[in-house]
């Protein structure tokens, strides 16, 4: 049974690396998306939001869905609808067609986002330690490839089909062949379901919060980084494009070392330690006097923003052990508001006060995350210590795992 959480480790964490390259493939592309359909700037503001809106009706379905279908089928199906519908935003003529590109691919990003996170979270608590960071490095290092494709289809005017093809032609049989090993939790936990009691809101609420609050200053970094260096402090456009790279290596570096902090130190810990470096980060990017120091900003930034949302959801399935499924479907809809609020809250800031200015909002919401820690901490175990302990299925050879 160790061998099959192994496989299921190495196979979930290439979904999380495939939904990576995906999104970045696609967001990264949206001023070739606005040429090709002659989007005006005044409705690119509507097809972007509607995107997230769409995809937390999909993470609201999910929640229905796992009651009767495991997440990992969820998983299976709903990523190839999300590279083909990025394949369908590169095909199309005509506005209608990528509104349907579009629009499936949201809805399908919500039911992908959420039972992800589910089966993360469910083989995490079968492996009774810290591993959700590392399935998040994947996406981030999905991210940095994506990122850098579509850099390289821009760069030598490459067409939008041309460029995601090859990309879905492997990931598409690649993804749904590894979906075989997954490890799916989901089933005895609904059947837990009424012993555990239902979501209680106003207890899942804290972790809202955070989540909210963290990809608010995430969208603030994707959304608005080029444009502060290059405006605010004067960068030449070449240069404004490097704080979102160093940004997601960053993030990389510290998913990627993040799960070991947590083991060691306890999630708290690793939470209010992120906290406090996003926050400083934010700072330091408000009072540069230059390019480079702001760039050091978004490096601060990326190293601590990166640790707060996969405890988030490694949280809401500690809360609610008994529909862990339901908990992280509500919650991972507050990932898209806080998408939806940070970029038009910088941006009216910004246009109403100053960008310096409008950076200390993001700063201190991330801080608010602090008085909200304890929503981190693990129920105490027979240690005493609330610190997480490999369960049967790390031992080795022998155990039952499962």
């Amino acid at each position: 049974m160790t061998d099959v959480l192994r496989r299921g480790r190495a196979s979930l964490a290439f979904s999380f690396f495939a939904q990576g390259a995906t999104f970045a493939l696609l967001v990264t592309r949206i001023p070739a998306i606005q040429d090709r359909y002659g989007i005006s700037d005044a409705l690119l503001p509507v097809f972007l939001a509607a995107v997230p809106i769409l995809a937390g009706v999909g993470s609201v379905t999910t929640e229905h869905l796992v009651k009767r279908i495991p997440a990992s089928r969820l998983l299976r199906w709903s990523q190839p609808v999300v590279l083909l519908a990025l394949l369908g935003v590169g095909a199309g003529d005509h506005l209608v067609e990528v509104a349907i590109a579009l629009g499936a691919f949201g809805l399908a990003v919500g039911a992908l986002d959420a039972s992800m996170n589910m089966l993360g979270v469910s083989l995490q608590r079968t492996y009774g330690r810290s591993i959700m960071l590392g399935f998040h490095a994947a996406y981030s290092l999905g991210g940095i490839v994506g990122a850098s494709l579509a850099w390289a289809g821009a760069h030598w005017h490459v067409s939008l089909l041309v460029s995601y093809l090859p990309v879905a032609l492997v990931l598409l049989p690649a993804t749904f062949v590894g979906s075989r090993w997954y490890v799916d939790g989901s089933a005895p936990e609904q059947r837990e379901a009424a012993e555990g009691g239902p979501v209680v809101f106003k207890l899942l609420l804290p972790l809202c919060l955070v989540m909210t609050f963290a990809y608010i200053g995430d969208s603030t970094v994707s959304n608005w980084s080029a444009k502060y260096l290059q405006d605010v402090l004067g960068s030449s456009e070449q240069l404004a494009t490097v704080p979102y790279n160093v940004y997601m290596v960053t993030t990389l570096l510290g998913r990627a070392i993040g799960d070991f902090g947590v083991r060691r130190f306890g999630a708290v810990a690793v939470v209010r330690l992120g906290a406090v470096v996003a926050a400083l980060g934010f700072a330091v990017v408000a009072v540069a006097p230059g390019a480079w120091v702001g760039m050091l900003g978004f490096t601060l930034l990326g190293l601590g923003l990166c640790v707060i949302v996969p405890q988030t959801f490694a949280a809401a399935g500690r809360l609610f052990p008994g529909a862990s499924d339901t908990a992280i479907a509500r919650l991972n809809i507050f990932n898209y508001v806080g998408f939806l609020i940070g970029s038009p809250l910088v941006g009216a800031l910004g246009d109403a006060w100053n960008y310096r200015g409008a950076m200390l909002v993001p700063m201190v919401l991330v801080l608010v995350t602090l008085g909200y820690a304890r929503s981190f901490a693990p129920e105490p175990n027979r240690y005493g210590d609330g610190h997480e302990r490999p369960r049967t299925a790390d031992v080795g050879p022998g155990s039952n795992g499962l």
